[in-house]
């Protein structure tokens, strides 16, 4: 699958939580209007932007939807340096 434009890969929980929040920004929703959105209070919001290891997958989908991003999966390129081991 080639890339596509925009589109970040991730590596570390910690970047999935720093571009949540990006994500969030860019479309100009406060932390408030995320958690109506998802169902959560603000507190928990601004919690899972710094502990993204928290976020469910469902979680996850609602609130790519709410900012306007995508899931996408695909293999790694082997190619490039590996830039940091996995959490996992």
């Amino acid at each position: 699958m080639p890339p596509i434009a925009n589109s970040q890969s991730l590596v570390t929980a910690l970047q999935l939580g720093q571009l949540l929040r990006a994500a969030r920004k860019r479309s100009k929703l406060s932390q408030k209007a995320v958690a109506s959105r998802l169902g959560l209070s603000q507190n928990r919001v601004s919690y899972l932007e710094l502990h993204p290891d928290e976020i469910s997958f469902r979680q996850l989908l609602s609130w790519c939807a709410a900012v306007s991003l995508e899931l996408r999966l695909g293999e790694r390129d082997t190619r490039a340096p590996e830039v940091q081991k996995t959490e996992w």
